[in-house]
């Protein structure tokens, strides 16, 4: 079985969909990294980073309900130049044969297949999200419970000043209902705990089973949610993406014609309208842009932080001068493997530390012993800076 690579047909390549599939995530760590950058000097941008899933679930909401109602396709599908189309399996046997032969006929996308493939693309993975973070904190807190024991919660954040209150206030009716309420927390955060790593392998590997079977053309579906809706994602035509922009400005064309009220209601609505419009436009584009600046300043400053991490590697130092020898000394015969005490080869050689000269292990113990200097440059040494040498040189 071949694996697809090539560019040809109406089916997109494995890669196609996948830097579809990816290119949300890029957009969320650019805006968050932006965002983060300008909380800097404008303090209460970090309302919206401490509601980053909602921010950036209602920002696609908007981008992918207003792409699939002009384009039949998803934000970052319609980039690509990707459609999507309902897939409905032909039994006729004359339309078999005189269209395609993979028995499957595309049709543009109906309404109900819009809304859910907004739930598929901006629902679910926002809910999927939130109960990541809820299992990251249950998970954190029973590894606080295993290091603390299971009696102490001072470090667990569910309503701990509540539990203090109830301590010290009086019971009360409000009171019974916040500890219920504090119960209950816990006892679905301990589900969510319990089934979550299931859930998300589950997911993680239908995902991976598509993608597998997709890459080896053994199904025309990428996602499991693609093939609950039946739905197939496309290349457009020259003429589709030709037609796009007339497509558009018929559709809101129908739009403002559909505004009740009197004539200047309807200039009003239509002028607000086309605002909104223009302003979707250039969003788009904002963040098509964003995406290409984020990553080049990713790689950017991933290079400079790499060079600023890695170890600085200097050249080797300069060897030191070799000691001089003392005009008292002992004088260095001129063949290196002479033992300067006893003018013979030396035997096992051994060097004082303190000088470097090598001389027989027997002459230099006895001299060292006796006079507590090196014999060449009459530096002081002890027998424990004796150092034997199993190589000669």
């Amino acid at each position: 079985m071949l694996f697809q690579v090539g560019g040809q047909g109406a089916r997109p390549t494995f890669f196609e969909m996948a830097a579809a599939q990816q290119l949300p995530a890029s957009l969320r760590g650019a805006l968050t990294y932006s965002i983060g950058v300008l909380a800097l000097r404008r303090p209460f941008l970090h309302k919206v980073l401490d509601y980053e899933d909602e921010f950036f679930a209602l920002l696609m909401l908007v981008l992918e309900t207003h792409s699939l109602r002009n384009t039949d396709a998803s934000f970052s599908e319609s980039l690509y130049g990707l459609r999507r189309r309902a897939a409905k399996i032909r039994t006729k046997q004359a339309d078999i044969r005189s269209k395609s032969n993979d028995g499957i006929q595309h049709s543009s996308l109906e309404k109900h297949q819009r809304v859910l493939s907004v739930v598929f693309l901006v629902v679910l993975p926002y809910v999927k999200s939130k109960l990541h973070s809820i299992y990251n904190k249950e998970r954190e807190a029973r590894l606080q419970a295993s290091l603390w024991g299971p009696g102490d919660e001072r470090f667990e954040d569910v309503d701990y000043f509540d539990e203090a209150e109830a301590s010290i206030a009086s019971r009360t009716s409000t009171e019974t209902e916040a500890t219920i309420r504090t119960r209950l927390a816990k006892n679905i955060q301990k589900i969510i705990g319990v089934c979550y790593p299931w859930l998300h392998a589950t997911t993680e590997g239908l995902t991976f089973t598509y993608q597998l079977l997709y890459l080896l053309d053994a199904t025309g579906f990428y996602s499991v949610g693609l093939h609950a809706l039946g739905i197939h994602v496309c290349r457009a035509t020259g003429q589709e993406l030709m037609d796009t922009s007339s497509r558009i400005s018929k559709i809101r064309n129908r739009e403002r014609e559909r505004l009740p009220g009197p004539p200047w209601l309807k200039a009003v609505q239509g002028a607000l309208l086309k605002c909104t419009y223009a302003v979707l436009d250039y969003a788009q584009t904002g963040l098509i842009a964003a995406v290409f600046i984020f990553k080049m300043m990713e790689w950017w400053y991933q290079s400079a932080e790499e060079r600023m991490s890695a170890p600085t590697v200097y050249p080797p130092p300069p060897p030191p001068p070799p000691p001089k020898v003392a005009k008292d000394g002992i004088p260095l015969p001129p063949d290196r493997t002479i033992c300067p005490l006893c003018s013979q080869k030396r035997a096992n050689p051994s060097v004082v530390t303190v000088s470097g000269f090598v001389f027989c292990y027997a002459c230099i113990h006895k001299y060292v012993s006796q006079y507590k200097r090196c014999p060449v440059t009459l530096m002081p040494a002890d027998i424990d800076q004796i150092r034997r040498l199993f190589h000669d040189m």
